[in-house]
């Protein structure tokens, strides 16, 4: 049975690791390379490192953080914000990162993702959607959540597999830091329509908040960031107690 994956996502602002509520009022949570290196050493299946404000300041990654991370690391490392060309991914997989993460530039340049699944493999590329609920219908927003779009959930998460995305992590913007539980009723969705794997993320608050995505929502990976920068959640706890639970895990 293919083990289920915890994933802390290290959100990054000004080369610094912050957490928020529905994508607002961030509060530092660290030193990225630090915590990077806590949670490799401490159960983490993989990491997820996020340059929040890359798109929305029109600047890259930071190519140079992502480096230091990776050479602290042993587990896969996703990096993701700001990435809008095949250079772009380059320069982070030379810098050490095993994957990489797009969001809004997938969006506005579908093709990118034929491109970077050309050069590099669907393995290497992860597609991140954000959405909220407007009028009763998942629609995904872009730059950080700030800009919303008429695109579908569904129909958009559909059109990226079919271009070669080997992942996608969905984002439940609504659920995001409420620390309430995942979007379980679009992930089992997600998971049934889709032949790819997903990763659920916002939400996570407890212990059976996982166990629920893994069972109810029939996500791959679970993903999560505040419950851990904080403490509030070890990993290595989570991992028995979900093992304990019947979900397959690597402990």
């Amino acid at each position: 049975m293919v083990t289920k994956r915890i994933i802390p996502c290290l959100d990054i602002k000004n080369g610094r690791t912050v957490k928020g509520i529905n994508f607002l009022d961030l509060r530092d949570a660290g030193d990225p390379v630090e915590l990077a290196e806590i949670y490799a050493r401490t159960g983490a299946d993989e990491l997820v490192f996020l340059d929040i404000s890359a798109t929305e300041e029109r600047r890259k990654t930071l190519a140079d953080l992502v480096l230091k991370v990776a050479e602290r690391v042993n587990i896969p490392f996703t990096v993701g914000g700001g990435i809008a060309t095949v250079a772009d991914v380059d320069v982070l997989l030379q810098n050490g990162a095993d994957k990489v993460s797009i969001n809004s530039s997938a969006v506005k340049n579908p093709n990118l993702i034929n491109d970077l699944v050309a050069k590099f493999g669907s393995q290497c590329i992860v597609v991140a959607i954000d959405a909220k609920q407007i009028g009763g219908e998942w629609k995904v927003h872009l730059v950080g959540g700030k800009v919303p779009t008429e695109l579908n959930l569904f129909a958009w998460a559909k059109e990226v597999e079919e271009r070669g995305a080997g992942e996608i992590l969905f984002t439940s913007m609504d659920h995001d830091g409420t620390k309430d539980g995942f979007a379980n009723t679009a992930l089992a969705r997600l998971s049934t329509e889709l032949n790819i794997p997903i990763i659920a993320s916002g939400g996570a608050g407890n212990t059976q908040h996982f166990a629920d995505t893994f069972d109810l929502g029939k996500a791959d990976a679970a993903l999560a960031a505040s419950v851990f920068h904080f403490k509030e959640i070890e990993i290595k706890d989570l991992k028995k107690e979900l093992q304990d639970k019947g979900i397959p895990m690597r402990l």
